[in-house]
C-alpha cells in the first residue's frame, strides 16, 4: 500500500522536491513514472531522468501556453492528453507515480476530474503517489499523508531575473 503526498504552494521547488524522491525512489530500486502535465517544452531534468533505467517519463508531445492563453482547442487538446497519460501512468504496474502540475491542471479542469480522483486513491493500493502544484483541491489534502507547503519569501523574478536553464527549467 502506497501514501499520498503533495507538494504544493507558490514557492519555487515542488517540482525539485518530486525529482528528488524520484531519484530517492530510482536508487532503493524501485520503478518510478515521472508524469508531467501542463508542460510540453524542453526542462533540464528530462535528460538524466530518462537515462535512468527505472524511471519512466511521460508527458504530451507538444508544448501548449498558459491556461490563460489556450484556445478552446489547446484545451480540449491538453484534456485529452492528460487523460491518457494519467491512465498509462496507473495502468502501468509502477512503484511510484509522481504527477507533475497535476494541481493546476485539476484545478483548470483539463483532465477528467472524477476519473483522475479514481486513478489517483485506487493508484494508493500499490503505489506512492506525489502530486505537484499550487492550489490543491482539499479532496486530496483531506486524503493524503503528506502535505508539504512550500512557500515563496523571496524570488529573483522580483527583481526583473528571468527563468535560468538549469535553475528554473
Amino acid at each position: 500500500m502506497g501514501l499520498l503526498h503533495i507538494y504544493c504552494g507558490d514557492g519555487k521547488g515542488k517540482t525539485t522536491a518530486s525529482l528528488g524522491l524520484a531519484l530517492r525512489a530510482s536508487g532503493a530500486g524501485m520503478n518510478v513514472c515521472f508524469l508531467q502535465l501542463m508542460k510540453g517544452g524542453e526542462t533540464s531534468e528530462l535528460a538524466p531522468l530518462k537515462a535512468l533505467p527505472n524511471i519512466k517519463v511521460i508527458r504530451c508531445d507538444r508544448h501548449y501556453p498558459f491556461f490563460k492563453n489556450m484556445t478552446e482547442a489547446d484545451k480540449n487538446d491538453i484534456t485529452a492528453c492528460h487523460n491518457s497519460l494519467l491512465e498509462e501512468a496507473f495502468g502501468g504496474g509502477f512503484d511510484m507515480v509522481i504527477v507533475d502540475e497535476f494541481n493546476a491542471a485539476y484545478k483548470y479542469g483539463l483532465m477528467d476530474r472524477e476519473r483522475a480522483q479514481k486513478l489517483i486513491f485506487n493508484g494508493l493500493e500499490n503505489a506512492e503517489v506525489v502530486l505537484t502544484g499550487r492550489d490543491p483541491d482539499e479532496i486530496f489534502i483531506e486524503k493524503a499523508d503528506y502535505v508539504s507547503e512550500i512557500k515563496c519569501i523571496k524570488h529573483p523574478y522580483e527583481k526583473g531575473v528571468t527563468a535560468r536553464k538549469g535553475i528554473e527549467f
